[in-house]
């Protein structure tokens, strides 16, 4: 293992003490692995436009908004090869979350979450997205069938 040494100021490295005390992580050192881990993989579909993915995207709207739940609904139509599911909750008489699972190359995510968060009426839209290399090899090899479907495994 490497050893890198770094210098914060003294307001920083409290608040980064409380967010390791937060997220009950061992060590500042194991807080900070976590966070360039993350940081890595958000940027490696932009490095790497043909890297598939898993993602979610979530966003509230207004659903009085003139046509604009035909519209998200028309999005996730045209977009049926990186939809896998959506769901709608309301939240009060005119606002709902939606929570879309999506998955294939990144780029094409990418396009859809750009679409819907475009849309008038779709705020707080937050995509997140994790790369997946595509294969069927496996623990249980051997045990069952795949009958034409790639397994999905995160990259670590």
């Amino acid at each position: 293992m490497e050893r890198i040494t770094m210098s914060i100021d003294e307001r920083l490295a409290r608040d980064f003490d409380e967010l390791i005390a937060e997220r009950r992580y061992a060590s500042r050192s194991e807080a900070i692995r976590d966070l360039l881990r993350r940081e890595i993989e958000a940027q490696r579909p932009a490095r790497e436009p043909k890297t598939h993915c898993v993602a979610t995207l979530s966003y509230v709207y207004n659903y009085r908004e003139r046509q604009l739940g035909a519209r998200l609904a028309q999005a996730q139509h045209e977009h049926h090869d990186v939809v896998v599911s959506a769901t709608r909750v309301p939240l009060d008489h005119q606002n709902c979350l939606e929570s879309v699972v999506l998955k294939g190359p990144a780029a094409a995510v990418r396009v859809f979450a750009d679409r819907v968060q475009a849309e008038r009426g779709v705020r707080h839209g937050q995509l997140n997205l994790v790369a997946v290399e595509t294969g069927d090899a496996h623990a249980d090899s051997g045990t069952h069938r795949h009958h034409g479907h790639l397994h999905l495994i995160p990259r670590s």
